[in-house]
């Protein structure tokens, strides 16, 4: 048995304009894929009755992410989630400059991103600054600035 490779990561969204515009347009994932999903294999597959949702894969570095959004039935739940509630707690981010990375998304606007200031911090351990945020459902999004090479890993290796 083997894993060949990673595929995606899945986000529902209440409103797939806002979702675009915050990961394609802000965060600078590249829009791959739309596709339409309905009928009696979607229900099946996604468990639900009367789906009718649209998915649009976006990717950034190699990462895929599905957002997910639904017309029927309607999206649930929504709001920050708790980094102690079960599943996905957050995506985190690498960024060259976290205070201008800030100041465009306050500039950007877009419907229910919050930056988070009470969980700004520098990590002295790891020579980081790093700050959360939300995106417009409520996905907890870190944003950390280290120096040096953004593709090395920090802690302790295992």
């Amino acid at each position: 048995m083997a894993v060949i490779r990673f595929g995606h990561l899945g986000i529902c969204v209440a409103d797939l304009d806002h979702a675009l515009r915050f990961y394609r347009d802000l965060l600078g994932f590249r829009a791959l894929t739309r596709t339409d999903v309905r009928g009696d294999l979607a229900d099946k597959l996604l468990r639900l009755k009367g789906v009718d949702q649209t998915t649009v894969f976006v990717e950034r570095d190699g990462v895929r992410l599905a957002l997910f959004a639904f017309k029927t039935p309607k999206a649930l739940g929504g709001g920050v989630r708790a980094m102690n509630e079960r599943g996905m707690a957050a995506i985190m981010l690498r960024v060259d400059d976290l205070e201008a990375t800030v100041a465009a998304v306050r500039k950007a606007a877009i419907p229910g991103v919050k930056v988070l200031e009470d969980t700004r911090t520098d990590y002295p351990a790891y020579r980081s600054k790093l700050v959360f945020l939300t995106d417009p459902d409520g996905t907890l999004v870190e944003l950390v600035e280290i120096p040096g090479d953004p593709y090395a890993p920090f802690g302790e290796a295992l």
